[in-house]
């Protein structure tokens, strides 16, 4: 499964919802799942509940979820009168025309307008019903965004499989060069012993064992198979079911490993240019693996 971790998905309530929810949430890379919520702070005590149904979803990312109310039902507020207060506001209020002689204009519209006479209360709500909703509104959001992970994740696939057969073209011409490189070796070996001594003086022994000594150090036989070996786990691992990133990421170290290793044994400036493009390609896959769940 090679879903990116990049993506968005959004959910909101139905029009007939008395609460009005709007969900967001927008991922991207991160090396695990971290999860940010912020939401009205009247339903933090379900939380955690978010939390659980986005990691039994996600398994890596930096999730941040923003979960709005834009409405209310008409249940959920009452408005009460705090008799007592209204009462001591009056007095104070009769108090200052008697003594005062000023013109009455006392109303309920002034009265209504001191501090705490008429009080805005938030309804008690069942939070089980308000789960009912968020739920399925959190699920949805996970959906869209899963989605458009795993839209991305195909192309990121799509993109590094055809990195994987430009590095196994490059790999196959190194494997031609690599043969050439022992001969020319043993040319320029015997040209140069030739100016350096009468040829009939060249002990043919010692320069096939001086041969011999380099083609070993110079071999990269071995870097070559694990290379070839390494492009047929990239592409296997993209048809595994749980998430591959991480494996990826130390499939594309071990590759640049073995790049390293054939461009320190090289002397022929082809095989050295060839290794300078293999290892551009292999870091541009790493670039993309970076954004592979």
């Amino acid at each position: 499964m090679s879903n990116s971790m990049t993506g968005f998905g959004r959910a909101i309530s139905l029009e007939e919802s008395t609460r009005g929810f709007t969900i967001e949430m927008k991922s991207v890379n991160h090396r695990y799942l971290d999860i940010n919520i912020k939401m009205p702070r009247n339903y933090l005590q379900i939380e955690n509940k978010i939390r659980g149904l986005v990691k039994a979803k996600l398994k890596r990312g930096k999730i941040d979820i923003f979960i709005s109310q834009n409405s209310y039902g008409k249940d959920d507020y009452q408005v009460s009168f705090n008799k007592d207060l209204a009462d001591n506001y009056m007095k104070c209020l009769t108090e200052i025309k008697n003594n005062y002689d000023v013109v009455d204009n006392i109303s309920v519209a002034l009265i209504s307008k001191f501090p705490d006479v008429v009080v805005i209360e938030k309804k008690e709500e069942d939070i089980n019903h308000v789960w009912d909703e968020l739920s399925q509104l959190v699920n949805e959001a996970i959906e869209n965004l899963s989605n458009m992970r795993m839209i991305e994740g195909e192309k990121l696939k799509l993109d590094i499989i055809n990195k994987c057969d430009l590095i196994m073209n490059i790999v196959s011409q190194i494997e031609e060069k690599s043969f050439l490189v022992v001969m020319d070796y043993k040319k320029k070996l015997e040209e140069r012993i030739s100016e350096l001594m009468d040829k009939s003086d060249i002990d043919e022994y010692r320069i096939a064992n001086e041969i011999a000594i380099f083609a070993d150090k110079a071999s990269i036989d071995e870097e070559l198979v694990r290379l070839k070996s390494h492009i047929s786990q990239i592409k296997g691992t993209f048809t595994e079911l749980e998430p591959v990133g991480r494996k990826l990421d130390f499939i594309i170290q071990e590759m640049n490993r073995e790049a390293n290793t054939i461009a320190s044994k090289s002397s022929d400036l082809e095989t050295v240019n060839l290794t300078i493009e293999l290892k551009s390609l292999i870091e541009k896959i790493r670039e993309q693996v970076q954004n592979i769940e």
